[in-house]
């Protein structure tokens, strides 16, 4: 299948679970919607539970991307982590299996894979991706960690400044999440509590 076409099938996937519980999101529906035959749906994904699986590493995936562009933004390392926390805000806030995947929470709506790998004779690569691991949050979390300390520190950086990092990011995504269980008052509430925070961190390391 065109990469665009599984594309197209996991956004129908996705639209439907806005609409009604994933039990209830028919295969045949999905793949309508999409403009192919069920079959295809299931040449693709194997099962329900596979176009579950690769929903949600899409959407993870999509969240590391977002993440990437946050600690791109112009400005020192607090800025940097302050954006990836306002991304991680309204990432969890705008999408209910980003909120689950960085949370742990799936709610009954929700299609609920199992984290660990699963058998997998798909033919498909991308297939074969969605039925490895699944992230929990703390490999969320080591992941966008991983990336900010790789971003901020450069190369030729000290173990004490890529530690001081990763404390400072692990922080500012805490504090994102937290924002997200119990939202803070006012538009820039995000940012002032993650800035806040960070006064108190480490100087900039990165020389942007």
């Amino acid at each position: 299948m065109m990469p665009a076409a599984r594309e197209s099938l996991l956004d129908a996937a996705f639209e439907a679970l806005a609409l009604r519980p994933w039990a209830a999101v028919r295969m045949v529906d999905v793949a309508a919607a999409a403009g192919v035959s069920r079959q295809t749906l299931y040449n693709e994904f194997g099962s329900k539970e596979g176009l579950a699986r690769a929903l949600v590493r899409r959407e993870a995936d999509g969240y590391l991307a977002g993440v990437e562009r946050a600690l791109a933004v112009h400005g020192d390392a607090r800025e940097k982590l302050t954006a990836t926390a306002e991304w991680t805000t309204s990432a969890a806030r705008d999408n209910v299996l980003v909120r689950a995947v960085l949370t742990g929470f799936w709610s009954e709506r929700l299609p609920s894979p199992t984290l660990s790998a699963v058998p997998s004779s798909s033919a498909v690569p991308a297939q074969r991706r969605a039925d490895g691991p699944l992230p929990s949050p703390g490999d969320l979390l080591g992941a966008v960690r991983d990336r900010a300390v790789a971003v901020l520190c450069g190369p030729g950086a000290v173990r004490a400044d890529a530690a001081d990092l990763a404390r400072s990011c692990e922080l500012a995504v805490r504090l994102a999440l937290s924002c997200v269980a119990a939202p803070p008052a006012g538009e820039d509430g995000v940012a002032e509590l993650v800035r806040g925070a960070l006064q108190r961190q480490p100087a900039d390391r990165s020389g942007q």
